[in-house]
């Protein structure tokens, strides 16, 4: 190893030093009130201060996020502006309670206030009501609460989370599964698989492929996108014999009723149909175990022909390069369900090199938070 990576007389490398030095100055309370005031400084301290600020109170920003879903606030103020007190009274509660709520949310640029101190809807908080699915997500959210209460716990797996219980059969139960909670899982899947169907498709061209079968395709939600933008493919569902019938009203629902075949059967202990060119894994791999996963890649890749291609769309970790939404919300959502975990590209290439796929792509992810994309193919 050269003198410049290790130093002149074989010291430990320089760099480290300095930077150490570094981090502990900028950790000494004397520095941050010096760089608060120093005219090339006050900017960057001013900016970081107020970033820290942010992780620091954001759990109850989600709070207040949570109190305004549920009071339907955002639904009220689609009608035009609104009082504290006229609200108040609409949610039961003491007047100057919702004033405190509505500052929050105005203060999260939900809603914004008026100069004669009534509310209106601003242009995030009419955007979050545009996203399907995301108001019942945040609801749903009050159980990833729980789970979180004791961080630690949960990391060091003593925590018996309720995100486990509400995702039964990602466990692969079959016939024990009370049908509330099936339809439960089913709408909260479908309402929020639409983004995740629209960027899949800006990445990924299906217009070669005579057949997709999208395994673990729920009520068909991804499916349908395919059918609706490609008139050629057929399209087959896999999933849970609970699930699929979901996925034929839905075509019907369309008008694409004679284009979908549905197959029931757990991934896990059935094998799958053969004949489809392409299979698709919509948020599947991130809900289990690396052999789980391996063995369904190897399932897959005996299913398909010569050629065919295996598209894997979910959110993923940034890897070499952490990024918030894979990295903090769905990695720790998903050690919540206690069977699976967010895998970066990379790593989701490698296990499908592994199952002996080549060929896999990585397209720029649109939106690292709806997904990311990963394409394999099988060797002709």
């Amino acid at each position: 190893m050269s003198d410049a990576a290790t130093g002149q007389n074989g010291s430990q490398p320089a760099r480290p030093r300095i930077t150490g030095w570094f981090h502990r100055l900028i950790a000494r309370p004397s520095f941050q009130t010096w760089a608060s005031h120093f005219p090339l400084t006050r900017g960057i301290a001013r900016r970081e201060g107020a970033e820290m600020f942010d992780l620091v109170s954001g759990f109850v920003q989600s709070q207040v996020l949570m109190a305004i879903v549920e009071l339907r606030i955002l639904h009220d103020l689609m009608g035009g502006s609104r009082s504290a007190a006229g609200l108040a009274r609409d949610a039961g509660m003491m007047p100057d309670r919702m004033e405190i709520l509505l500052q929050a949310a105005a203060a999260l640029s939900l809603i914004r206030r008026r100069k004669d101190g009534r509310f209106v809807l601003a242009r995030k908080g009419a955007a979050l009501l545009g996203v399907p699915g995301l108001e019942a997500m945040i609801l749903h959210h009050r159980a990833f609460y729980r789970d979180l209460e004791d961080p630690v716990a949960l990391l060091r797996g003593e925590v018996d989370t309720e995100l486990a219980n509400f995702w039964p059969y990602v466990f692969g139960a079959r016939g024990l599964v009370d049908p509330k909670i099936t339809q439960t899982y089913s709408d909260l899947m479908a309402d929020s698989q639409a983004l995740v169907a629209q960027d899949t498709l800006r990445m990924v061209d299906f217009s070669d492929v005579n057949c997709l079968m999208d395994v673990g395709g729920g009520s068909g939600t991804f499916a349908l996108a395919v059918a609706q933008a490609y008139p050629k493919p057929d399209l087959r569902v896999f999933d849970l014999p609970d699930v699929v019938p979901g996925a034929l009203a839905r075509f019907e629902a369309a008008g694409q009723g004679g284009r979908l075949a549905v197959h029931g059967g757990s991934f896990r202990s059935d094998s799958l149909p053969q004949g489809a060119d392409a299979i698709s894994l919509i948020r599947v791999l991130y809900d289990h175990s690396d052999d789980t996963v391996r063995g369904l890649l190897s399932k897959i890749f005996d299913s398909l022909p010569p050629g065919g291609r295996l598209i894997v769309s979910e959110p993923m970790s940034g890897g070499a390069a952490p990024e918030r939404a894979g990295d903090v919300y769905f990695a720790f959502y998903t050690m919540a369900m206690r069977t699976g975990k967010t895998r970066s590209s990379a790593e989701i290439a490698r296990l499908c090199t592994h199952a002996g796929f080549v060929d896999c792509k990585t397209p720029p992810p649109l939106r690292p938070f709806v997904t990311s994309v990963v394409s394999c193919v099988k060797p002709r």
